[in-house]
């Protein structure tokens, strides 16, 4: 069985998993109460958090295009648990500095650029301070993963979330503020962070998450709106036969796709890392598709698709919330700017043709 075929058949059990256990109902309980357990639980035990992990580190195996197939089903169904933390990020960060990766969930303190952790001591007393706002999930999770500097030392911590200030982002998923107040640590929470793991590979993972999650999300709401259209009949016709509710459903499809296509080739060329590349370029055609897709959609609907009893709404949320996570269109658009204008003439061609240029 060869790559391809693994992500295949993880996106059809995941798919299975997620309609037993993820329907709208669940989805608006856990906007109320936070969190999803039952979800979850069935998650973990199918071992899905950890894709992407080594399995000689504890995880579950795979590689990041199969943990981006997964996030895209999960996206899908408007999943509200941490599972582009727990694996793709801490589990990836925590594997690479040789920590013991938690049983539970477990989420990545990455923060604002003047977000600081800094830690103190050594082996048998090490204390870290520092606050990091908005992080995913961290009243729920069971460790947060910290990067933190003593000097020119960097470090990568597993902590408690023991301190959350609660918050949340617009779809009602925890994005709480994780304050460390001179915590202690034990020597198996704290290792030297291996050159490639950073603050900005950690943004680079959350960034083609959220991408795979909102190529999953737009493929949902694609399939809601032409199936409300062609229920829906104003005239003695139903209303995907007006020309306008058609333009609406093409733009949708073909925003749906577009988010597809560059969210899976980011990940299928994440060998074994995200490249800068890929995932900035992801991420803008991803954010640039949610906010259209989004619009298109609710006019498409009308009033139905704001309302709390229709699964429209969790999706729509999701995806203006997700686009702005970890990076949106202007930050990544920026910084790829940069980053093809260094490569001048000669390099450019040779990057979108072949991809021989990173």
């Amino acid at each position: 069985m060869n790559a391809s075929d693994d992500a295949v058949l993880l996106t059809e059990v995941a798919t299975d998993l997620f309609g037993d256990h993820c329907p709208p109902e669940a989805v608006r309980a856990a906007e109320e109460t936070g969190w999803a357990g039952e979800l979850w639980n069935a998650l973990a035990a199918a071992g899905f958090p950890l894709v992407s992990v080594p399995e000689e580190a504890g995880g579950s195996g795979g590689s990041v295009a199969d943990a981006c197939a997964m996030l895209q089903v999960a996206g899908r169904y408007a999943a509200p648990v941490p599972l582009a933390e727990t694996g793709l990020l801490a589990g990836w960060a925590l594997a690479a500095a040789g920590l013991p990766l938690p049983a539970g969930p477990a989420t990545v303190a990455v923060g604002r650029p003047e977000d600081t952790v800094t830690v103190t001591g050594g082996p048998g007393g090490w204390r870290v301070a520092g606050r990091v706002h908005r992080v995913p999930w961290a009243g729920e999770a069971e460790r947060v993963v910290v990067l933190a500097r003593r000097g020119s030392e960097r470090f990568v911590l597993s902590v408690p979330a023991a301190t959350v200030t609660p918050g949340h982002n617009l779809a009602g998923e925890p994005r709480g503020t994780v304050t460390l107040d001179d915590l202690a640590l034990d020597d198996d929470a704290v290792a030297p962070a291996p050159e490639h793991v950073t603050g900005d590979a950690l943004a680079l993972r959350g960034a083609l998450a959220r991408a795979a999650l909102i190529a999953g999300a737009l493929a949902r709401v694609s399939e809601l709106t032409v199936r409300y259209t062609h229920e829906r009949e104003q005239f003695g016709r139903p209303v995907a036969r007006f020309q306008a509710v058609q333009h609406h459903l093409v733009r949708i499809a073909e925003e749906a796709q577009a988010a597809r296509m560059a969210a899976t080739v980011a990940a299928r060329n994440a060998d074994p890392d995200p490249a800068f590349f890929d995932v900035a370029a992801a991420k803008v055609v991803a954010g640039e598709a949610a906010g259209a897709a989004a619009k298109a959609a609710h006019q498409a609907h009308g009033a139905i698709g704001m309302t709390k009893e229709y699964e429209l709404g969790q999706l729509t949320r999701r995806l203006w919330a997700w686009r702005d996570e970890f990076g949106g269109e202007r930050y990544w658009s920026a910084r790829l700017g940069r980053h093809v204008a260094g490569l001048g003439a000669d390099g450019l061609w040779p990057r979108l043709a072949t991809g021989l240029v990173t």
